[in-house]
């Protein structure tokens, strides 16, 4: 009960912020990396679900959707959310809000068979009708409709993994998250250190970081000597 009252109340607070941002353009397609790599990952899921919903494994779709559910939570909306209050932008907003409204609608049609009420009340509050009467998450029509993009999720992997070990930096020294770091040094791979580079604004973003320098590393783990202020 425990653990299923958590999933709920967080399915609740996950979709008041992501509507928190207003109305989206229904014809507004993502185009950050970032946000694309997302939708990939959650096209994969969609995928598995579909294929266990019809060889009667429920199990396996909740634990498919869970999974996708907290890393969305903990790693995406964190990694995105000073974007998408239009840190970097008025496009680069746009692009995080609609990758989180696709989200947010196909997590909510997963969760339906399992979580019936909870899933029924979030959808209300922003759809007409109820959502065991909506039709079943399509990855071309409700995931990738519209984007062209490759998706890179070795960077989106990359980027999240930055975060997570800025964020365990603040945690340790027993400071706020917001707190600022003056430098962090970022060791990665070869293969994704230019794209990580290109793309650590969000990182920054979330982790309020002043400088960072980038160190190309042949192994294949990733690792952020964190300097706080």
């Amino acid at each position: 009960m425990k653990v299923g009252r958590k999933l709920a109340v967080k399915l609740l607070n996950v979709t008041k912020f992501v509507l928190g941002f207003g109305d989206v353009d229904d014809a507004a397609v993502p185009t950050t990396p970032v946000d694309v790599a997302m939708l990939a990952r959650l096209a994969d899921v969609v995928s598995e679900c579909t294929k266990a919903f019809e060889e009667f494994d429920y199990a396996r779709s909740l634990e498919r959707t869970e999974s996708f559910f907290w890393w969305f939570c903990d790693d995406y909306v964190e990694l995105v959310k000073g974007r998408a209050y239009g840190s970097r932008g008025d496009a680069e907003a746009a692009s995080a809000r609609v990758a989180l409204r696709r989200a947010l609608s196909v997590i909510q049609r997963l969760f339906a068979p399992i979580l019936p009420f909870a899933a029924e009340e979030v959808w209300s509050w922003w759809n007409v009708g109820s959502v065991h009467q909506s039709t079943w998450p399509s990855v071309d029509a409700d995931v990738n409709h519209g984007v062209t993009h490759v998706a890179d999720i070795e960077l989106l992997d990359a980027l999240c993994s930055s975060l997570g070990y800025i964020r365990r930096a603040k945690t340790e020294a027993k400071v706020s998250q917001r707190a600022e770091v003056a430098t962090a040094e970022v060791t990665a791979p070869r293969s994704v250190v230019d794209a990580l580079q290109a793309n650590f604004a969000d990182v920054s973003d979330a982790g309020s970081v002043r400088e960072v320098t980038f160190v190309p590393s042949d192994s294949t783990d990733i690792s952020v000597n964190v300097t706080l202020v």
